[in-house]
This record gives structure tokens, sequence and C-alpha cells, in this order.
């Protein structure tokens, strides 16, 4: 019964098209029969049984047994399965087979990175993702971490200011874990922890592997409660030197603009009457599309030259991109080389590896946010018009060079002629690890690596610019600089010593390391404005008379260091019993100096274990079940992501006082200084427990496989600023441990081999999230917060703050008021406390309620990969689901109160009743659910001759952000999902687009 069931099960599958049968081709000469069955003895149905070379196949029926005609003795069968080592049998003189499959199982064999070392895949006990080069998304990425995006259950990338080259990306994992400390991942490169993202190019990446519970982070200690990404770049290897090509061009498209006012429109809107006469300007703009720059290209190339022999491998990279934003004068050029060498010798016991990576870049920070501008343009005023200051008839414009100035706005267009805001920035980062075998098994290394990060920032307006000369300016027509530098670099020793040994059927490895880790911040600025000539920009600060004219703005100099030592002792025990038991437990002791001194120290314990079930005796009989591990893991981590000395009394700057010194004709003033914040020698980093608990499966020869985990974690003594009495403190706050937050999650991983055989692969990947974030307490006895509000809604009407987090709920929640209707002559009702309706001005604080929620419960991505002989298509979809959006372009820019202001179509269409000024209520609230077509690729591999002189050339083509599928109004319903104040539209806006990539790889 059983037996028949699991058959059952197997053609069920085969039906949904997991494999499909194959035309039979009668080649004459021999009939062939036979069974196939897996290594258990149990019949296999639908394998392809093929005479190599030909086309000629078949596949076995229900109960595993086939016939094909060969053409010869000589003929070779090749039978092949999903989940399957493919077997080869010479038909010979035989006429009837009995072939018996055996099941790959190179995922078990994986290894996986877990923090100071790595572990094979079937004995990882912890939540590890890892996800290698073939399976990142390919095309334009404006952060590494994108390659990842929507590839690991519980890890939310969100880039809320879209493809703009100088924008940074959210990274969370499993949710919202600190109030103001940080609240992302560490990153850890090739061992290096607190790594730069910008020393990493796409092609230069092996692997990302995911610590996401507490048992996998903790032996990162006071930097793992975000979880850790360990990312590995590619190294040379062994065999014949080889160089490596790749390029790609891409090019950015407006997915979808906003909805203003045309100048048609609003002239429409004048002769109706709506709008006075005398805002006609005479012009036709839209500001919107001036101000994208429709020739945006983005350009990358990549050379690597790489080999290696027995002894010893090398990499060098090259890497030259220049990014073009949407926006006008907003791009970023940088290049840069990655190289690594890796030397064995003393008959292999001593290994020296080294690398080092420099990046420098250039980046034009002027424009990206000015489409702000949009909600203020008046569509019929011109970018250009001759200076007039003068009411008759003729535009009036206070703009003297050019330029339209509007009385109360600016002009995007006159800063871009008159400005510039440059950034250069050179990073460097390099590491050196030497190891030694001591004895057999023992092995000692020590790795040490330093960072250094540093940027010029160079800003000028010059005399021609409106700022400058305007009737109100304090700079009276001359112009202004600033120049700003900075460095910061990470000094990083590691010593560590591992043992490993093996006792008849038990398998231990001991891992004991010293982690030293100092780093330092070093920042300088200065400006000066009275430039009377723009000959010198910002290259002679001398020259700038407000040193001297006091009628001027005061020029500005500023000086700041800062500096923190982290120190650590670590542990791990690794233990494996018949290759079926895993238990793993390890204790991080360690030190910071941003803490007070009585908790400069903790400990960071963990401990988990996994039972290879699917190996035990009595699943012998379960031969469709390959793999099924269960995993359970508890760990301690910590967060140290504050700024520094928050423990500790720091001095400001007061007042002047006078000194009258002898002889002297005048007082002299001395600068007063005084501490600016209250010590806190208690204050101690925050404490997150988590407990993981995980299923690992393979089912039908790994066929269908993934992971299911289970979390629920408690972040503790959470650090926050809060009020206290004066006296006896010196301060009005105090920057202190009290709160909890709590979460728990569920995650789902599956991939899926639909088809795979012969020419035709089809591999099915989904990833899948629920996770649950509640503030659970901000007070205790001595220090009380009830809530925090954030999420700040803005001008005109001082909105407030749209999101209040409060004690015992959810993140994210939006609190304010309920809409009714309208009165008939548009004037806004809403609900009151006491069940009674009133008006906007007959509200009260009182009367607010929770009315939605920006933190997204579920996140789920779909990956469909194909491939047919030589070409592959992959498409990924990727979606967000529960939540609300609050559209803040909508609650502004949709109400015709805002006129002679530019406005939505819709505030003279569905909007069109509305008589009273905007008001923050659930009306503007809105479903964010959506899906996207996030990345769709197409490649080509060509087949190249013996002669040739490439060994591979790879033509590929991509678009990300393709489509979304949304009942959202909104531009884009991804807004930002990470932090405390989530969900919020807000109207700086960076334009969403369409990426379009076209690209090629080269190996010779």
């Amino acid at each position: 019964m059983y037996k028949t069931f699991t058959r059952f099960i197997l053609v069920f599958f085969l039906a949904l098209g997991m494999s499909s049968p194959h035309t039979l081709y009668a080649q004459g000469g021999k009939t062939v029969t036979g069974t196939v069955t897996d290594p258990g003895g149990m019949p296999l149905p639908g394998v392809t049984v093929q005479e190599k070379g030909t086309t000629n196949g078949v596949a076995t029926d229900f109960d595993g047994n086939f016939s094909i005609d060969v053409a010869s003795n000589d003929a070779v069968l090749v039978f092949s399965y999903v989940g399957m080592t493919s077997v080869e049998q010479t038909v010979g003189s035989q006429n009837a087979f009995t072939i018996t499959m055996e099941s790959n199982e190179e995922s078990l064999d994986e290894v996986v990175l877990i923090g100071y070392g790595s572990q094979e895949r079937k004995a990882v006990s912890t939540a590890v993702s890892k996800v290698e080069t073939e399976d990142f998304n390919q095309g334009q990425v404006s952060s590494p971490v994108e390659l990842i995006q929507g590839k690991v259950a519980g890890l939310q990338i969100t880039r809320a200011g879209g493809n703009n080259p100088n924008g940074g990306t959210a990274i969370q994992l499993r949710g919202v874990t600190s109030i103001t400390g940080s609240t992302s991942p560490l990153i850890v490169i090739d061992g290096i922890p607190g790594g730069n993202l910008d020393l990493l190019q796409q092609n230069d990446i092996e692997s990302f592997d995911v610590l996401k519970d507490g048992a996998a982070a903790a032996i990162y200690g006071t930097r793992g409660t975000n979880g850790v990404i360990l990312i590995t770049t590619k190294k040379g290897k062994k065999g014949k030197s080889t160089f490596n090509y790749s390029s790609f061009v891409s090019r950015d498209y407006v997915n979808r603009k906003p909805d203003f006012l045309s100048a048609e429109q609003f002239r429409a809107a004048i002769a109706d009457g709506i709008i006075g006469e005398n805002n006609d300007l005479g012009a036709s703009t839209d500001i919107f599309d001036a101000l994208v720059n429709e020739s945006n290209l983005t350009q990358y190339h990549n050379f690597v030259a790489s080999g290696g022999n027995e002894t010893s491998n090398y990499r060098a990279s090259l890497y030259y991109k220049d990014s073009e934003g949407i926006a006008l004068e907003n791009s970023r050029e940088q290049f840069g080389i990655r190289a690594s060498f890796n030397q064995t010798g003393l008959d292999d016991k001593l290994t020296f590896s080294s690398s080092a990576v420099v990046n420098i870049n250039d980046a034009n920070l002027l424009g990206g946010g000015q489409f702000g501008i949009v909600t203020d343009w008046n569509p019929t005023a011109p970018i250009f018009a001759p200076f007039n200051t003068s009411e008759e008839g003729v535009l009036y414009n206070e703009g003297r060079y050019g330029y339209y100035q509007p009385e109360n706005g600016y002009n995007p267009f006159s800063e871009y002629a008159n400005r510039f805001n440059q950034r250069k920035q050179l990073t460097f980062s390099g590491d050196a690890k030497l190891s030694y075998e001591i004895t057999k098994g023992l092995i000692a290394s020590v790795f040490g690596s330093y960072q250094r990060n540093s940027w010029d920032d160079r800003y000028y307006r010059s005399t021609q610019d409106y700022q400058q000369y305007n009737s109100g300016s304090p700079y009276f027509g001359t112009g202004y600089a600033y120049k700003g530098s900075h460095l910061d670099f990470t000094q990083t020793v590691e010593p560590t010593i591992t043992y490993s040994t093996e006792i008849a059927e038990h398998s231990f490895e001991l891992l004991g390391g010293y982690s030293y880790q100092y780093s330092a911040t070093e920042n300088y600025s200065m400006d000066n404005s009275g430039f009377t000539t723009d000959g010198f920009e910002d290259w002679n600060f001398g020259a700038g008379n407000a040193i001297t004219d006091i009628d001027l703005p005061r020029p500005n100099m500023s000086s700041f260091k800062e500096d923190n030592t982290l120190i650590a002792y670590f542990t791990r025990l690794s233990y494996n019993y018949l290759d079926r038991y895993f238990l793993q437990a390890s204790v991080r002791h360690e030190g910071s100096s941003r803490f007070g001194a009585n908790n400069k120290w903790a400990s960071f314990p963990a401990i988990s274990g996994a039972w290879l079930i699917s190996d035990e005796n009595f699943m012998e009989g379960a031969s469709w079940v390959n793999n099924l591990k269960l995993r359970a893991g508890f760990g301690v981590t910590g967060n140290q992501g504050i700024p520094n000395y928050q423990s500790i009394v720091t001095l400001g700057t007061g007042g002047k006082y006078p000194v009258f010194l002898d002889g002297a004709d005048g007082a002299t003033y001395y600068q007063t200084y005084g501490p600016v914040k209250n010590p806190n020698p208690d204050l101690k980093w925050e404490t997150k427990k988590e407990f993981n608990i995980g299923l690992d499966f393979g089912f039908w020869f790994n066929k269908l496989s993934g992971s299911i985990d289970y979390y629920t974690r408690r972040t503790e003594d959470l650090l926050l600023s809060y009020d206290v009495p004066q006296p006896p403190f010196v301060q009005g706050s105090i920057y202190t441990n009290v709160g909890n937050i709590t979460n728990n999650g569920l995650e789902l991983a599956l991939s899926y081999r639909v088809f795979d055989e012969g020419d035709f692969k089809w591999n099915v990947d989904f990833v899948g999230s629920y996770q649950n974030n509640e503030l659970t307490t901000l007070s205790n006895q001595i220090f009380s917060v009830s809530e925090l509000f954030g999420g700040n809604i803005g001008n005109p009407g001082n909105l407030g703050s749209a999101i209040r987090n409060t004690e015992g709920g959810p993140i994210g929640n939006f609190y304010g008021k309920r809409f009714v209707g309208f009165t008939v002559d548009g004037k806004w009702l809403f609900h009151k406390a006491d069940g009674t309706i009133g008006r906007a001005s007959d509200m009260t604080e009182e009367d607010k309620a929770i009315i939605g929620n920006g933190l997204p419960k579920y996140y789920a991505s779909l990956t469909n990969t194909f491939k047919y002989k030589n070409f592959d298509l992959t498409i990924l979809l990727r979606g967000k689901f529960k939540y609300d959006i609050l559209n803040t372009v909508d609650l502004f820019y949709g109400n015709p109160s805002l006129l002679p202001g530019n406005v939505l179509t819709s505030a003279l269409g569905q909007y069109s009743n509305i008589t009273e000024a905007p008001q923050y209520s659930d009306y503007y609230l809105e479903n964010g659910n959506f899906i996207k077509l996030d990345n769709l690729t197409l490649g080509y591999n060509f087949n190249l001759g013996e002669n040739s002189p490439f060994s591979a050339l790879r033509l590929f083509g991509s678009a990300r952000n393709l489509a979304t599928f949304t009942g959202y109004t909104g531009r884009d319903p991804e807004v930002q999902d990470t932090g405390l104040y989530p969900g919020i539209d807000t109207r700086n806006f960076y334009p969403r687009t369409v990426t379009v990539t076209a690209g090629v790889n080269v190996n010779f």
C-alpha cells in the first residue's frame, strides 16, 4: 500500500508537468526492455531513456518499465531523472536491463560559511541561507545587496529613493529589532567585519551567506542582533591562466509620473474661473519632463586575470562604472582594482592569503532632489525669461541672469547653471591571513585587515545664483563656498586556533579566537562668502570678504574626531555523531568602549542542534525522502550600533566671558564650555534573545527541496533618550536602556525542479515570510515614555506625525482622524471619540485612533528559470502584502484649495468637491499590496569551436522593475518598509524607473 501511494504521488507530480513522456522513434536493429528503480528498489516512472547521440528516446511507465528500439548492439542508453545521477549503459548483447539510479546529494555537500569557518550543508544546525553567482539578479544594480533581492526569506532590501546612483539601500532582516540602534545586518566581506559595500562590484562576488537566527549570529556578539551577511569574493583557481571581460550598458525610463495639471489643463481651469487670469504666465512647461535626463546611460566594464597552480593562485579585477541617473546633474563615476593572492607551502601546512581593493569615485550630488518642484511650478511659467520687475503686462521675473524665478519658489535650472555639489571619494581595504597546521587537525591562524574611507566635498553658489542676489539675500550678490573632508578607518586583528578530530563515529571541531577592532572618524569643514568673482570658485577661501565684512554671514570652521574600540574572546564547539546528529555551541565575551564603566563587557552564548532524520534506519522505506533535517537553536546577540560617547560627559561650547588683562585697552573674550549630556555609567548594549526551529527537506530525489523556519525573538534593554528632571541632572535628558521589542515570524524557501531532462530545464524558486513586530515596553519605574511619534507629514497645515508606536502595540501604526464624509459644501467630517461626528476644527487629540499599519506582514518572491539549449530565461516576481500606504501626494495636491499652485488632475476631478485645506486621515490610506515583475533576463551562450580565441561567450539582456500589479494609486507601492516609521509615500521623490540592460561576458 505504501509503495502504491508513493508511486501515485510521483505520477501526480508528473501530470503537473514535472516530467513528460518522450516519443518513441523506431530505429530498427533490436528492441531493448527493462525496469528502472530507485536505491530502495521502488520503480521510477518518468525516467528518460535515450539512445546517446540521437533523438530516439522514451520514458518509463507507471511501473518503471521501458521498451526502446535501438540501432545496434553498440548503442549506449542514457538514463536521466531530476535529482538522480545520470546512468549510461552499453546495450551489447543484452535485451533486458534492470537499472538502479542513485540520488544526487550535491546539495548536502554544499559548503556554507558560518562565521570564522565553514560547514557542509548537512551539518548546519542554524538558520543560514546561501546564494551563489548563478542565482544572482542580473543587470544593473545600484548596490551589491540587490543581487540577492527576493532570494532570501526574511531579508528585506528596499530602495525607497529609486534608482538614484548616489542613493542608499535599506536592509533589514527579520523585522525591527531596535529603536535608536543600528537596524541593518552586519556586513562581513572576506572575513572583514563591517566591510564597505562601495568596495564590491557585482562581477567580483562569489556568494552571499546570510546568518539569520541568533544561534548563527552570536559568534559576532554585539554586532549580530540584526543578522550577518557574509560576502565571499571570487578567487583564482588552479589551472591555466584565464581572462574574463564583462560589460553592460543600461538605461532608465520613468515608469510612472505624477498626474499634475498640464499647461493646457491649467489654462482650461482659468477659463472656467477656477484660477485667476493673472496666473497665466504665457509659457507651456512640463517641469517634470524637463528635469528628466532622457539621455541617461550607465556603462560598466570589468576585466579579470586569474590563474593558479598546485601551490598558489591569483585573481586581479579592474573595473570602471559610470552611472547617470534619470535626474539631471545626478551621476557617479567610479573605477578601481581588486586583487587577491593565495599560496601554500611546507607540504601544504602553511597557507598565506591576501587581498587588496581600491575604489575611487566622483559623484555629482547637485541633482536628484528637485522633483518636488513639480508640486509648486506653475505649468504656464517659463524656465528662461528676461529680467523684469515691472508689473505692466510683462512676466514679472526677479531673475537677473536669464532664468525665471518664482516669487514663492525656486528654479532648479538656475541652480544647475550656477552651483556645483561634488564628492570625490577614495576607499581602500587590505587584508592578510596566515595559517599553519601545527599537527594534524590543529591549525593556528592570524587575520588582519585595514579599511580606510575618505572623501572631499566641494560646494559653490556663484554670484549669479538667485539665493545670493535676491532682494532679501544676506550675501548681497557675492558668492558662497563650502569645503568638507571626511576620513574613517578601521583596524582589525583576529588570531584564531581550530582543532578537528574524529574518535570512532564522533567528530569534533573546536574554535577559539580573539578579536581586536579599532575605528576612528575625522571630519573637517569650512565655509565662507563675500566672493566678488567666481573665478576662484572654492579654491581661494581667503578671497571671501566675509572674513572681515561683518554685514555678511559669518564664516564657519569646524573639526571633529571620534573613535571606539571593540575587544572580544570567542569559542565554538561543533559536534557530529554518525553524520546524523549535530550539535554546536558558542560563546563570545566582548567589551566595547561605547558603553558605561559598569557595563563594558558582556557574554553572548548560543547553542543549536540538528537531526538528519532522513538518514535513520526507519526511513529506508521512504526512498522519496532524500533529505529531512530538523534544526533548533537559541542565541543571544547584542547591538552596539549607537553613537560614540553616549555614556560619558562630553563638553560643548557656550557663551563668552570678558577677561581684562593687564595693560590691555579692552576685554579679551574667552570661550566657555559645559556638559552637553548626562553621563550614564550603566549604559549597555541592547540584547536580543532568539529561538529558531527549522526543517530542511528534499523530496523525490530533491526535485522539491527547501526549508521552513519559525522564530521568536525579544530585544531587551532598548536604548532611548528619556526626559529627566533638572536638578539633579545637568541636562534634561539621558540616554539609557529600558524598553523591549518582541517579534516572531515564519519563513519558507522552496526550490522545485519542474523539468530537467534533455535540452530543456525549468526550475522554480519561492521564498516567503511572515513577520509580526511589537513594541512591548517603553517605560519602567524610573524612566517613562508613553509613545513614539514619527513620520512627519509636513506643511502646509503643520499636519504633524503620521505614525505612533505605543507600548504593547505593533510597530508602524498610522494614527490619525477617521474619515466620515463631506458636508454638502465640501467640508471635512470625522468620527469623534464619543461617537459623534465633527468638523476638522472640532477634532482633538483624543479623537484620533489607530487607522492602519505601514509595515508589510507578508513578503514573497517567485523565480522561474528556464534553459533551452544555449538560451536561458529568468523571471523574478516579488511582492509585499497586508500593509497600508499614506499617499501624501494625494493628500496635499489632490486638494483644490491649493490652487493656484499646481495640483493633481484629480483635484479638479474626483476631489473637486473639497473646499477645505488638506487633512490627514484614513481617507488617504490605501492598500499597499503589490506584485512586481522585478527582473526579466534573457541570455544566450555561444557554442565556440576549438579554434575560437574565446572559451566562453554570453550575451544577455535584462529589464528591472518592468511592471507593477497593485491597487495603489500613487507612483509606486514600494515605499520605505524598514524601521519604526514605514509606509509613507513622501512628496520629495526620486522617479521610479524601468531599467533596461544589455551585456556581454567573455572568457579567453
